[in-house]
Parts: C-alpha cells; sequence; structure tokens
C-alpha cells in the first residue's frame, strides 16, 4: 500500500513510497505523476487462452467441513482454551468472550491450514490468443516454445489455500453453537516445489477475517488489531497458529440482527487483494434453528428451500442450499511484461521482465491504478461450469470474491447457445468473459430473500440483481416454470448470464441501468433441467414476512447531526495511484478522525460499547465506484444523496430496504447509515473492499471503547 511497510521494509507503518523516495513530505508526488507512474507500473494486461469447451465441467457444490472429535481436540497442542495467552501461538491474547459468559455451550472446533498448493480452472483445452484473439504463440514450464494455433492444456495455478483448496471450506454454521476454528500457517511449506510467482504475501503471513462475523477484534482478523495487540505484524507469520472464536450469536441478543451467509478471506495489511486472488476464501453459511426459521429444513419455519442431512459429529449438510463463490482471474501469456511497484518484493521474479515459463498460471498485478479485473469467470473455482438441476426449488447464496469486479446476473435462455467472443470478431476489452450468448433471452426471475445482513424483512422479485466485492445475495429460483408460465421440461437448458460490462476498476461501462449494452451477455453457469423432485418448499410471496429489522430511532435526524464523516477519495498523487480517506492513508497505530461534521465537530472514530450513531460514507469523486465495508456490525441506510430511503430505496439500490455490512457507493454518493457498537471492546476498520484500494490505504482504524 502507499503505507506498504512489512517489517523488511524499514518497519510497520513506514510509507513505501516514502522510503523509496517517490513521495515528497506532504506525501504528493515529488517528481511529475507520468514519469513516476512509469517507473512504479506497466499497466499491460495478458489475454487469457481461450477455454475451447465451456461448460462441461461440473459446478462443484461444497460440502460441509467437519469438526474435530473431542479427542483430536484435547490432543492439539495446546487445546483451545478461554485463559490468558490461549488464544494464539504468541501467548499473548485471551478470548474477550468465552461462549459460557453467555450461556452457550463450548465451541464445536475446526482446523484449517493455509497451505500452498495447485488449482485448475478448467479441465478444457484451450487455444491461446491475443488481444486482437488471433492465435498466438505458448511456452510451458521448461521455456518450450509452442506455434500459433497449437491446443494446450492449462497448467495448474499455484494457490495460497485453506486447507489448500479454492474455494476453501465450508462451514455449516448455527446461531447458538458457537465455532472455533485453530488457523494454522504452512505457507513456509512448499512439498509440490511450486512456483509462488510474484503475488501473495511476499513474508508468507496470513490474516483472516470472517466477513462480517459479530466478533471480538482478536478474532477478527483485522489489521488494526494485528499491529496493536495481536501478532504485532500485518498477519500471522508461517509456523503461527490462531484461534479464531465465532460465538454465532447476534449483536446484543436481537433476533433481528441475525444474518445467513458470511464468508473468510485473508486480511493481511498491504497483501489482501493478492492473497484472495491467491486462493484464500472459505465459506460460512450461518442458519437459525429458532422455532425452525432457517435451519436447511424445507419442512419447517419459513420453509426456504434445503433438505438438511444432521452428521453425528454436530455438522450438517443441505441439499439444495448452494454457495456461488463469483471470481474472475486472468492467465498469464508469457510474453507481457510483469513490472510493478513490488517488484523489489519478489526477487526471485527478477521482475521487471516477461514470465514464459508462467505460461497459463494466474496473473496478477498488485498495482494497477484502475484496479484488477479478469477476463476469466468462475463460480466456486470453475470457469464455466455446467449444474444438472431437480425441477424444483433451489436457494443459493452468491458471493462477489473477485478483487475488482462488479456483475449483474440474469436468467437466460438461449436457442444458439453460447458463442465465443473471438468467433464473434471481438477484440480487446470485449474478449472479457470468452463467450457470449447472442440471442440470450430473460426466461426465469430471481426471488431475492437475503442480503449481506441476512434475510429480508420481504422477499424481493428481482429481474437481475447486481452483487458488489464482497456482496452477498441470495435467491430462490424455481426451476419448473419459466416467466411465462410455461413449465420447464427435462433437458431444458437456462443460463447464469452476468450483463455488466466492466472493462476496469473504475466502474462498469454498461449495466441495466447505465447505458445497457444488448450484446454483453456473458454465460457464466449452464443449468440443464433434470427429473422431478419432492418439494417441500414454499416461495414466499410479497406479503410474507422474513425478519423484521432492527428498528431505528424516531431521532435519527438529529443523531445525524453530530455524525462521523468519512470521505474515500484519491490523494494528490498523480496517476489515480493514491487511495485515502480524509485525505490520509491508512495508520494502523491510530484511529481516524471524522471531517468536520454539521455540529462543527471532528470527532476521532471512537465509539462507546453499547452505542449507536450514525456514520456518513462519502465518495470524493473522480468517477470511481467504491464498495466501503465496515467491520463487526451491520448497517441500516439511512439516506442516499441527502434521500431517505428508510422506507423507500431508491430504484438503484433496492438493496438499501436491508441490513448490510457493504455501502455500495456510485460516483459521488454519500450515504448515512445508522449501525450499533455492541458486545466486544478494542480495534476494527472500515476500508474500500476494492482490495487494490484497500492495499493502498483506503482503510481507516476505529475503536470500540468500555462503557
Amino acid at each position: 500500500m502507499l503505507g506498504t511497510g512489512l517489517a523488511t521494509f524499514g518497519g510497520v507503518g513506514v510509507p513505501y513510497l516514502s522510503a523509496k523516495g517517490w513521495l515528497s513530505a506532504d506525501g504528493a508526488f515529488a517528481a511529475v505523476s507520468t514519469a513516476i507512474g512509469d517507473q512504479l507500473f506497466t499497466e499491460v494486461f495478458p489475454t487469457s487462452p481461450l477455454i475451447l469447451d465451456p461448460f462441461v465441467d461440473e459446478l462443484p457444490v461444497p460440502e460441509a467441513l467437519r469438526p474435530l472429535s473431542p479427542d483430536a481436540v484435547s490432543k492439539l497442542k495446546p487445546p483451545p482454551g478461554p485463559g490468558p495467552g490461549e488464544q494464539n501461538s504468541y501467548r499473548n491474547e485471551q478470548h474477550q468472550i468465552w461462549p459460557s459468559t453467555l450461556g452457550l455451550p463450548d465451541p464445536i472446533v475446526y482446523e484449517i491450514d493455509v497451505l500452498v498448493r495447485t488449482h485448475s480452472f478448467t479441465s478444457s483445452q484451450v487455444l491461446p490468443i491475443d488481444n486482437a484473439g488471433n492465435p498466438t504463440v505458448s511456452f510451458d514450464a521448461d521455456l518450450n516454445r509452442y506455434p500459433a494455433g497449437t491446443k494446450r492444456s492449462l497448467p495448474p495455478s499455484t494457490i495460497y489455500g485453506f486447507n489448500g483448496t479454492f474455494p476453501g471450506p465450508m462451514i455449516n454454521a448455527e446461531y447458538g453453537k458457537p465455532a472455533l476454528v485453530r488457523f494454522s500457517n504452512h505457507l513456509d511449506e512448499n512439498p509440490m516445489g511450486l512456483d509462488r510467482q510474484d503475488f501473495g504475501s511476499p513474508v508468507w503471513q496470513f490474516l483472516t477475517h470472517l466477513h462480517n462475523g459479530h466478533t471480538a477484534p482478536e478474532s477478527d482478523g483485522n489489521p488494526h488489531y494485528a499491529i496493536t495487540a495481536g501478532p504485532h505484524a500485518h498477519g500471522f507469520f508461517p509456523t503461527d497458529w490462531v484461534d479464531q472464536l465465532y460465538l454465532n450469536h447476534p449483536a446484543g441478543g436481537d433476533e433481528t440482527e441475525k444474518q445467513s451467509f458470511f464468508w473468510f478471506h485473508d486480511h493481511t495489511m498491504d497483501f489482501t487483494g493478492a492473497n484472495v486472488y491467491k486462493g484464500m476464501v472459505g465459506l460460512y453459511p450461518i442458519y437459525d434453528p429458532k422455532d425452525g426459521t432457517d435451519m436447511g429444513d424445507e419442512r419447517q419455519g419459513l420453509r426456504l428451500p434445503g433438505v438438511r442431512t444432521n452428521h453425528a459429529d454436530g455438522s450438517f449438510d443441505v441439499k439444495y442450499d448452494i454457495p456461488l463463490a463469483i471470481y474472475d482471474c486472468r492467465l498469464d501469456d508469457g510474453v507481457t511484461l510483469h513490472h510493478d511497484i513490488h517488484d523489489d518484493q519478489f526477487p526471485d521474479a527478477h521482475n521487471p521482465r516477461t514470465h514464459p515459463e508462467w505460461w497459463g498460471m494466474t496473473f496478477h498485478r498488485h498495482f494497477p491504478n484502475h484496479g484488477f479485473v479478469g477476463d476469466i469467470f468462475t463460480v466456486n473455482g470453475t470457469a464455466y461450469p455446467v449444474l444438472q438441476v431437480d425441477r424444483r426449488k433451489y436457494r443459493f447464496r452468491f458471493l462477489d470474491c473477485s478483487v475488482s469486479r462488479i456483475y449483474e446476473f440474469k436468467m437466460m435462455s438461449s436457442t444458439k447457445g453460447p458463442k465465443s467472443a473471438v468467433s464473434l470478431g471481438y477484440s480487446d476489452d470485449e474478449l472479457d468473459g470468452q463467450y457470449r450468448i447472442p440471442d440470450g433471452q430473460q426466461c426465469m426471475q430471481f426471488t431475492e430473500i437475503a442480503t449481506d445482513g441476512g434475510l429480508l424483512p420481504f422477499a424481493i422479485k428481482r429481474d437481475s440483481f447486481e452483487l458488489w466485492p464482497a456482496k452477498r445475495r441470495e435467491v430462490i429460483i424455481d426451476f419448473t416454470r419459466y416467466l411465462d408460465g410455461h413449465p420447464t421440461t427435462k433437458g431444458d437448458v437456462v443460463y447464469l448470464t452476468n450483463i455488466m460490462k466492466m472493462e476496469d476498476g473504475r466502474m462498469w461501462d454498461s449495466s441495466s441501468r447505465f447505458s445497457f449494452d444488448p450484446d454483453y451477455m456473458v454465460p457464466m453457469v449452464k443449468f440443464v433441467i433434470g427429473d422431478d423432485a419432492p418439494d417441500a418448499s414454499v416461495l414466499p410471496g410479497p406479503n410474507k414476512k422474513l425478519r423484521d429489522l432492527p428498528p431505528l430511532p424516531a431521532d435519527w435526524r438529529t443523531l445525524a447531526q453530530d455524525r462521523k464523516i468519512f470521505e474515500v477519495k484519491r490523494g494528490s498523487a498523480g496517476g489515480e495511484i493514491e487511495w485515502l480517506i480524509n485525505g490520509v492513508q491508512f495508520d494502523p497505530e491510530n484511529v481516524a478522525r471524522s471531517l468536520k461534521n454539521p455540529q462543527g465537530k471532528s470527532p476521532l472514530a471512537l465509539q462507546p460499547r453499547g452505542s449507536f450513531a450514525v456514520w456518513e460514507i462519502r465518495n470524493g469523486g473522480g468517477g470511481w465506484v467504491h464498495p466501503f465495508h465496515l467491520h463487526m456490525e451491520e448497517h441500516r441506510t439511512l439516506t442516499r444523496n441527502g434521500v431517505d430511503v428508510t422506507k423507500n430505496p431508491l430504484p438503484s439500490h433496492p438493496d438499501d430496504r436491508s441490513r448490510e455490512d457493504l455501502v455500495a457507493l456510485d460516483p459521488g454518493e454519500s450515504v448515512l447509515v445508522y449501525r450499533g457498537f455492541r458486545t466486544f471492546v478494542g480495534p476494527y476498520v472500515a476500508h474500500c473492499h476494492n482490495l487494490l484500494h484497500e492495499d493502498h490505504a483506503m482503510m481507516f482504524a476505529w475503536s470500540i471503547t468500555p462503557p
């Protein structure tokens, strides 16, 4: 980050660019920005080889991770516990609240190792192409050169993965049943002798964040805690372990604060984007067993789709309830120059240079000034998968775990089927997504039931929905009939389709609410209708209450006069490479200060435990969108650009009627949110979830203080 300072590069908190002599004392560039930019990076990206046989590989459907047995827990060295020094391998932290304090049982214990392994995005052969779509040369790890037109099999990419997979494990959690996960760092081990390439934490640290669990700081996995209290570093080093305790208890014990889908990912300061892109993603659906409300059993409670199977060890699986982790990547072409501000942190790569030995493996640039977007779209780690579905209703839990890309999804049919963008005459950025369905037509609707903050008050019928980085959306799809009421038949094909064109990380180029491009319809999952199946689930109607929202105080407008204000904006450095909040870089040692509010105050970002407050998040402009994430509790949106949205959200952001942990900021927008600060005390952060922005200073520290 512009604050990149690992201990090996001058100490924690030392601005990397300043240390390199590229910044003046006031943070502005000391020379012409274009010339400096040429020294820092080359913003040219490879064109990934064309996947020749899409929609052949099956969609991976994750199974629940199984917990450790009591005997295995007792053999951990040392076993988990509530006492002083029992929270991590440094022996310097204690769990702030053990479950028994809240009348909860001891936690179910899981073990997850962070490993160096490989991952393949497709089994299909590929055709190497250039940015004009023409066949081009390719290479292998031994630097052999293959002539243009040669079909190839992709080499596996090197990943850093939770338990060595991408996505990592899925933990099916339940309210009232705490979970403890021992994360252990084995990134120093490389049993397969893999080339680590030139991205990921260069000193192999990790820091896991359960996004957005209501979690104590020592288990939150945030750099404000890590640097000031925990390992006293940007993350946990190889051989370190940390026990992260997830109480699975709603904020304030309030039933309306229950959520339904978390995910966990790396949060290492300066390298979050690189580590997430390298594979450090896991899934964490959370169910509500109270009165059977939402426990994965469609015969009870709200009767949402799901057939639950319990296991003797306390874990369970739910059929017809499927997470979809959406991720875009870009593969090396062997001829694109690797030249990045972080090159000297990867001396083995000997950059700047090309890397023909990495042909077909994931390509990443830490420091592109327009964010990082890929040209291959994957779901659950597989490019263009197919899923055979029964003729019944399904629940899908969408997660955008891409670095910068935003999506908009529609359910579409196609008579002629997918055609490669190359065959349609496209080139350059129009090749993103690789495939199109030129005759695509909407054929089904989504019934949206949940957002980041859990179940909606009432379900919403959606023709399409946007998915921003780190956001989650849960929908029901009824595969028994089409939009016009006609029944589906066995063998019918429907495509989950992205209709949002986004050529770089600034913002989308076209979507259904902004300059819609009718030719941009990229199929991502092929659903093939199968046999009839029993279905006890019920599609919630518009008047069926799912979950009440936490109430707003009647005087929230008065509270807003003394709000804390945080503006995300480019800095004074040229080339759009400095990302600041309230005009300053992230300082992990100190909490941020608000801009001056309507009462003329500029308070520090401190909140007493048990308090509630109004915060304002502003987009400082420049034509950028910012997915802005607030750790620890969800918020309710009060206003957007001064318009009260508490009862009637704007058409541009219909999910403002829900609870969320991420503020979707369109260009120039200002949003007021109301949120609580309950249960715990200690340090947290807030940041842009365009992870290239987060890693380059667009984050601030805040803390909860004792009442």
